[in-house]
């Protein structure tokens, strides 16, 4: 019985010492090693040569994420589009160019001052001026826009209340642009009403060409102590973007403007005087520049008319200027000065209307978060 247990036992000793040899003499599996992407490389004009992703590129701001910065956020370079010598970009991003077409490819550096444009999956290689390049990778939908608000309040000797609440959105594609504007005030003096009044417009823009649109807009507006209930404005015609951003360069770069004329419908509906109606031509411009930093600080103004086509009396005109703070992140301070002028308006009601704020708010912009 012994002598079975003790064969068996080495038998058992044999088979494992066999398994284990095969074992180690067996080639072990390669593993997988994972492919790096390729790095972008931007060659600058006065040889500086960096390596990472190219984010994309709006308003000659070129932005590459390095990977180098001690923080999210902080290893994005930003370069002027201007500086650049020579472009790589290992995958297919969208290039917007000057004539307003896109090409979605891949780059190549090629003579200097210009690249090679493939497009994606298979098509030819194009030669392109890097300076016919005025955007990158830029979103299908950009938004824009604010919300500030202002109060004050006094008590003891003088109870005073005054609110102010301002907001603005704008979200544009290629071809198309939604603007949506509103405003409202309200004041009182010790619960006695002093000052009430609100405006709302929307407008929708329709590219023609990368400049020309049609415009569409509905604009309404009350004032307790103008005697009105509601002005409304219908609205439509031809307009035209004369800045863009990236038009121009240096501290004009992210200047816009755009211009408007068309015919209106107009309505007023008075509390006290009679109602009118009438057909009116209207025009309006928008300009805007960021001064500083892109955003840091802003100048604005903004005005609306309508003139009546009977009557040379019926001018109605409201226009905003004004200054805006980048504070830290999305918080901002402004100051925005508000002119309403109403031509022919009800007896007893002044033709001038002056309102000053000073508002805090948050505003955005998708097209710098690359």
């Amino acid at each position: 019985m012994m002598r079975r247990l003790g064969f068996l036992y080495f038998a058992l000793l044999v088979m494992a010492l066999t398994i284990s040899v095969a074992g180690a003499e067996t080639p072990a599996t390669p593993e997988t090693v994972p492919t790096t992407p390729a790095l972008d490389v931007v060659t600058l004009k006065d040889g500086t040569v960096i390596y990472g992703r190219v984010l994309g590129m709006i308003a000659d701001e070129l932005h590459v994420k390095t990977g180098f910065g001690p923080t999210a956020g902080e290893d994005i370079v930003k370069i002027m589009w201007p500086n650049v010598a020579k472009l790589v970009v290992n995958r297919p991003v969208p290039f917007s160019l000057k004539e307003g077409t896109t090409v979605v490819g891949t780059a190549q550096s090629g003579e200097p001052g210009t690249m090679i444009l493939q497009a994606a999956p298979m098509g030819t290689p194009m030669t392109i001026p890097l300076d016919a390049v005025v955007g990158m990778n830029q979103p299908a939908v950009i938004y824009t826009g604010a919300v500030q608000a202002g109060f004050s309040q006094t008590t003891g000797n003088s109870h005073l209340r005054n609110g102010s609440l301002l907001g603005e959105l704008s979200a544009r594609s290629e071809s198309l642009r939604l603007t949506i504007l509103g405003r409202y005030i309200y004041g009182d003096n010790a619960n006695s009403l002093i000052v009430r009044n609100s405006r709302g417009t929307i407008k929708l823009d329709f590219f023609l060409t990368k400049r020309l649109y049609w415009f569409a807009s509905a604009y309404f507006e009350q004032d307790t102590f103008q005697d009105l209930k509601l002005r409304t404005a219908l609205a439509t015609g031809p307009g035209y973007q004369l800045l863009d951003r990236g038009d121009l360069s240096g501290v004009f770069k992210d200047m816009t403007l755009w211009a408007e004329a068309g015919a209106a419908y107009f309505n007023e509906d008075f509390k006290l005087a009679d109602d009118k109606s009438s057909t009116r031509g209207r025009w309006a411009v928008k300009w805007n520049w960021p001064l500083w930093g892109g955003d840091q600080v802003s100048l604005y103004h903004f005005q609306e008319g309508f003139q009546s086509l009977a009557n040379s009396k019926d001018l109605y005109l409201t226009a905003d200027t004004g200054l805006r703070f980048k504070v830290w992140g999305g918080l901002v301070s402004g100051f925005q000065w508000t002119m309403r002028y109403n031509k022919n308006p009800p007896p007893g009601v002044s033709d001038t209307d002056n309102l000053y704020l000073i508002t805090l708010g948050y505003s955005f912009d998708t097209s710098r978060k690359q």
